[in-house]
């Protein structure tokens, strides 16, 4: 009995080293791919040789996809110019709003540049970049309708969704008289304007970006900027260096016009400058 007991232990201890070692073995030959985003510098992205960029894939024209469902939109965009500043090879990996800060935090990537809203309760978890876009509310309308500040809504039919954030802006600013129609969601207020039976609709520049796509011949313009989301890019908090890398970055696109090119590709209009730093 004692014997067996022994052979039983040394067994035991043969699988248990046989594990360990084959775990090891496995974990030094795993190669520095999407679960493997722990460089916090530019340089050891650099060393590493790719960079892993976390985007949206389902909010076009920011994130979306193209003819091939790859990622395609402003932010990819941004993020192919950001790779080759840095001289490495980019991967772009989809993420979705609920996983994108959980991607980041467990090293699947290097930074968020996924339509990500600077907000106080957000920088609690991640380090921010200064803004790269912005999600901006616009009254819109076509070319011909002379719409240049606020006292002009009363000369117009506008409508825009019922208890939306371009609603209460409206409803802010309008001057009395003014014949505001609430439709129940963004679709229902843009077939109106589509349809001519609105003049001017408050809505998104992913709107103005449908509409000059799809509907051209209409050429709805911003005609009054009613609400700007700094939207910025996201790192660890650790990633110092690489969030300083980023801020000259989009400065060094601002300035160079590259960032105006992107946002005319993606929502016809070039950019005409990006919000303040929030500050909370």
């Amino acid at each position: 009995m004692t014997m067996l007991k022994t052979i039983s232990r040394r067994a035991i201890f043969r699988r248990a080293m046989g594990l360990t070692l084959a775990l090891g073995l496995a974990a030094a030959l795993l190669p520095f791919g999407r679960n493997a985003a722990a460089a916090a510098t530019p340089d050891e992205i650099k060393a590493r040789g790719k960079f892993l960029v976390g985007v949206l894939t389902d909010y076009p024209p920011f994130g979306g996809t193209d003819a091939n469902q790859k990622p395609a939109g402003y932010d990819a965009d941004v993020a192919v110019l950001m790779a080759k500043a840095l001289g490495v090879p980019l991967e772009l990996v989809p993420v979705t709003g609920p996983n994108r800060i959980p991607y980041l935090l467990t090293n699947k990537i290097d930074v968020l540049i996924a339509t990500f809203g600077i907000t106080a309760e957000r920088q609690k978890q991640v380090l921010f970049s200064n803004p790269y876009s912005a999600l901006t509310i616009y009254v819109l309308a076509p070319k011909n309708v002379v719409i240049q500040k606020p006292e002009d809504l009363k000369n117009v039919s506008i409508g825009t969704a019922r208890a939306s954030t371009q609603d209460t802006a409206i409803s802010a600013i309008m001057p009395p008289g003014t014949q505001l129609k609430r439709y129940d969601d963004d679709a229902t207020a843009l077939q109106a304007i589509i349809s001519g039976q609105i003049q001017a609709i408050g809505a998104s520049n992913t709107i103005l970006a449908q509409l000059n796509k799809d509907y051209p011949q209409l050429n709805i313009e911003p005609k009054i900027t009613l609400k700007e989301q700094a939207n910025g890019m996201a790192f660890r908090k650790a990633d110092t260096a690489l969030a300083e890398w980023s801020n000259k970055f989009i400065a060094e696109i601002a300035a160079n016009g590259q960032l105006s090119e992107i946002n005319k590709r993606w929502f016809g209009i070039p950019l005409s400058s990006l919000p303040p730093m929030p500050t909370f």
